[in-house]
């Protein structure tokens, strides 16, 4: 059986008290995989506890383990694609988070599809152990209101843990530069030979969830402007029902006024129409606000992520 060149990529941010146990679990499952050359590369967003310290020593001890550390906090999708970056010479990447709610035990799995000729193996959470039933509501209707939107199909519960092929990584490396970034609507978009596999997640090891509301409005909102203009055209549709509304009233007002001889009444009427008019106006204005800001941050090229330095067995590179 051809060896298989495996890197693991998975983003950090503050898991002091989860790496260690995560690498224990991640090491034995790599090291029970037959013809796979497996090694572990951990993308450390900006943390404020020990965490680079506790990897220092990890990589110490693991010669198949590097991290790359970034200078400033550039968030979850830009850790993954900074793994992606720094793995392209292998022949299947894998992605997943280090807070053991992705069980590494399902690694052989998505290696098995992987030798059968699938180039992006996905992940669905079936169920998700201690989860809010507030936050499953609002990930299913994420999903559904996303599906609506998009020109490109999404996978309902979609994780961003998933397998991808050397080649994926390299179209996503070289060919796509956008910093708005929605991972799992772009491999769908991306097209190529692809499989699900169904999980379901752990609680957390320990520590906390980083992604608070706030930041999974942000992934909502970068998801949407990455892979829809149908609001634009729903601003469109609205401005042209209600201009149609208005004329409907102006005739309605003139027609009274000739016929019954009398001003028409119904200043509240008035009041109302001119503060829908006024709020669906603004609404239009934000919506196209979003996109004009999503524009902005494209052309100002900025990069991606910064390396602040690479910690290969115990020894250290300044970028």
């Amino acid at each position: 059986m051809t060896d298989i060149q495996l890197t693991v990529i998975a983003p950090v941010y503050n898991e002091a008290d989860i790496i260690g146990v995560f690498h224990e679990s991640i090491s034995q499952v790599l090291e029970s995989l037959p013809g796979v050359d497996a090694k572990i590369l951990y993308i450390v967003d900006r943390c404020t506890d020990n965490t680079v310290e506790i990897l220092r020593e990890v990589i110490a001890r693991d010669p198949r383990t590097r991290a790359i550390v970034l200078s400033s906090r550039f968030g979850h999708q830009m850790s993954l694609m900074a793994g992606i970056d720094n793995a392209v010479g292998s022949d299947a990447i894998i992605m997943m988070d280090s807070d053991l709610q992705h069980p590494p035990e399902l690694i052989p799995v998505l290696i098995e599809n992987f030798r059968n000729g699938f180039e992006i193996v996905y992940t669905v959470r079936r169920d998700t152990e201690a989860i809010s039933p507030f936050r499953k509501l609002a990930g299913n209707m994420f999903y559904g209101v996303l599906s609506k939107l998009s020109h490109a199909p999404m996978n309902a519960n979609a994780a961003d843990f998933r397998l991808i092929s050397g080649r994926v990584g390299r179209v996503l490396s070289t060919d796509f530069r956008e910093r708005n970034l929605f991972l799992r609507g772009l491999f769908n978009w991306i097209g190529f030979r692809q499989i699900g596999v169904e999980y379901v997640a752990r609680k957390r090891a320990g520590g906390y969830s980083k992604y608070s509301l706030s930041k999974m409005m942000q992934l909502a909102t970068a998801a949407i402007l990455s892979f829809s203009t149908k609001p634009l055209q729903f601003g469109i549709f609205v401005g042209l029902g209600f201009s149609l509304l208005s004329f409907m009233l102006i005739f309605w007002a003139v027609i009274k006024f000739f016929i019954v001889q009398t001003i028409p009444d119904g200043w509240t009427t008035l009041v109302v129409l001119l503060l829908l008019f006024s709020g669906i106006q603004l609404t239009v204005m934000g919506i196209i606000g979003a996109y004009i800001g999503g524009i902005y941050e494209e052309v100002k090229s900025r990069p991606r992520y910064i390396i602040e330095e690479e910690i290969i067995n115990n020894e250290q590179t300044q970028s």
